[in-house]
């Protein structure tokens, strides 16, 4: 009976613990390079932090009754230079966890100028994840990225810019692909071009003046290419912050090398909504998005 009973309570902790999140370095030996800055991290006006300078993840697991064996890396938002962690993070990966997905949240250095900083956590998040897919109960064929406003652009760079691993890589991890198998993009920055670009976001990234090698390379319509994953967009027709014509360029490219790829454009809606429920259409843009990944066979 008492051996039962001890069987019954290790399954209940290891479900249990599969539940809950934590947190992990991305970088746990240290980064390869620095985004020079000093100060410390900073939380502020709820969970939005600055001055970050060392990546980690935040891991929500399904239970295991639900897994579907997929998961998402979600980048939150902040204009390269704060990041919305809560409505554009925690709370997107808690909801994910509830439909049998792993939401994985990236808090990624910011870049204060140097521009490849949180390219290089996305794609190190990606590797890492894959490397830890069976430990967590993921398909390593079905990791998804997401992310919102410079999110969403730091997202789409990581779906246009990636390698299938570096076999000859001394770091274990560097081994696996950073490309991911799907993303979804909320009202995301995706260009530089001062037509209709985020100039804040592009100051922030790239620095100021005109380089423009620099605003080609991560104006990320230019760079789909037929090996970029299939794509879910969200976004608001009276998006004030980003214009909508980021997506529906980014969108016609993909259509250009016949990705799959489904757009939403709510009327109202604004910048930023996240998870927040405006009592308007598009709150219900997590169902739709929820139905993509079942109808893509992401979900099952």
């Amino acid at each position: 009976m008492k051996t039962t009973l001890a069987i019954l309570a290790s399954v209940v902790i290891t479900i249990s613990a599969m539940a809950q999140d934590f947190k992990l370095k991305v970088w746990p030996n240290g980064a390869p390079d620095s985004n020079g800055m000093t100060l410390p991290e900073e939380t502020f006006e709820g969970k939005r932090v600055r001055n970050v300078s060392e990546a980690e993840i935040y891991v929500y697991l399904p239970k295991q009754g639900v897994n579907t064996g997929a998961a998402v890396v979600i980048c939150p938002g902040g204009g390269y230079w704060i990041e919305a962690m809560d409505h554009e993070g925690y709370d997107m990966a808690e909801w994910l966890a509830q439909q049998g997905v792993a939401g994985i949240v990236l808090k990624y250095r910011l870049p204060y100028g140097h521009d490849q900083i949180p390219l290089k956590d996305a794609q190190r998040t990606i590797r890492l994840v894959r490397q830890k897919a069976a430990e967590w109960g993921i398909n390593p064929a079905r990791i998804g990225i997401a992310g919102s406003s410079a999110g969403g652009h730091l997202a789409s760079t990581a779906g246009t810019k990636f390698d299938l691993g570096k076999p000859d890589a001394t770091d274990p991890v560097e081994k696996y692909s950073c490309r991911p198998d799907f993303m979804l993009l909320l009202y995301p920055v995706i260009t530089f071009n001062e037509e209709f670009g985020h100039m804040g976001s592009r100051v922030n990234l790239i620095g100021p003046g005109n380089k423009w090698e620099l605003v080609e390379k991560y104006s990320n319509e230019l760079h789909v290419s037929p090996q970029t994953p299939p794509t879910f967009l969200i976004l608001a027709d009276d998006d004030k912050g980003v214009p909508p014509r980021n997506s529906i360029e980014f969108y016609l490219a993909l259509k250009k090398y016949k990705i799959p790829a489904e757009m939403h454009i709510f009327r109202d809606g604004g910048h930023g909504f996240g998870m927040n429920k405006k009592n308007l259409p598009v709150d219900q843009w997590p169902n739709l998005f929820a139905q993509w990944m079942k109808a893509q066979g992401i979900t099952k």
